[in-house]
């Protein structure tokens, strides 16, 4: 084998993917949202209801039309475009109550998560896991509990933490930015 054949056979360094710049719109937005959610929680998660409504009412029907261009799990497709569609039409058109519902439904969500994390986690303790899964398990199931316990309250907070970690995130992200930008 040549020199030439065996340089060429090496593999490349893996460029990135993502390119910098994107990453760094990405942190920037995260900011700005969680600032918003900090600054004024009620219309910033308005708006960003809104979006979300948008957005899975266009997504649902882009997940109809993948149906003709590849009909693969059509079923799945077709129920997830509909309800898409479904939920993004019901969001628009009722923006004050689905402010409401959709992050108490969220918590709600999250609660019966972390119960049934909480009890996973448990049983994997008795089966030999060790104290450390027992211990999460009950942390997870006194979480849970308290979500679905104090549904107001965990609703009205919730702007502020998704604004607390949208702003650690993105300033995350913008030193990850810098990052990439510096290696490339």
């Amino acid at each position: 084998m040549t020199e030439a054949t065996a340089t060429q056979a090496e593999p490349q360094p893996a460029s990135s993917a993502i390119p910098w710049w994107l990453v760094l719109l990405e942190a920037i937005a995260a900011i700005i949202i969680g600032a918003l959610l900090l600054a004024n929680p009620a219309r910033a998660t308005f708006v960003l209801i809104q979006l979300l409504g948008i957005y899975w009412f266009i997504s649902g029907i882009f997940g109809i039309v993948s149906i003709f261009i590849d009909k693969s799990q059509w079923g799945w497709k077709l129920f997830s475009g509909i309800l898409g569609i479904i939920a993004g039409i019901l969001i628009i058109q009722h923006p004050l109550w689905s402010t409401l519902i959709v992050p108490a439904t969220l918590v709600i969500i999250l609660g019966i998560q972390g119960i049934i994390i909480g009890i996973v986690k448990l049983i994997q303790a008795f089966q030999g896991a060790g104290w450390g899964a027992g211990i999460l398990g009950v942390l997870s199931i006194i979480l849970g509990l308290f979500l679905l316990a104090n549904l107001f309250f965990a609703t009205l907070s919730l702007p502020f933490v998704v604004g607390i970690f949208a702003i650690i995130g993105g300033i995350f992200a913008l030193v990850a930015a810098f990052q990439m930008k510096a290696a490339g």
